[in-house]
């Protein structure tokens, strides 16, 4: 059950800053609790797949917003790029080719493996 929490904590902080759902306060409070591995590849995830994409200006622009804003983001991003799992990622997938949900559920089950 511990997993699946873990799931669907992460998959709110990607679809939060996705669709606009929550401000930059609400995503920073959730992004402050995560591991850095995951906040890096879930920022990863979203400059990667919203780079040629027709609503860049608006993710990317959050994304940024949240970074800008909370520079303890940046610092956990940092920190999270040189975590195995992230090689691990980078190594075996492709941001672009996973779905969010599959890419999370990915990321999360080797994170608490």
């Amino acid at each position: 059950m511990a997993l699946e929490q873990e799931q669907k904590a992460a998959l709110r902080i990607l679809e939060g800053i996705e669709e606009g759902t929550m401000s930059a306060a609400d995503s920073f409070a959730l992004v402050d609790e995560a591991d850095p591995a995951l906040v890096y590849l879930i920022f990863t995830w979203l400059r990667k797949r919203y780079a040629d994409h027709a609503n860049a200006d608006a993710v990317i622009g959050r994304v940024l917003a949240i970074s800008n804003r909370y520079t303890a983001v940046t610092k956990k991003m940092n920190e999270g790029k040189s975590d195995p799992v992230v090689a691990w990622f980078e190594e075996s997938y492709s941001y672009k080719e996973l779905p969010k949900q599959e890419f999370i559920e990915l990321i999360i089950e080797k994170l608490e493996g």
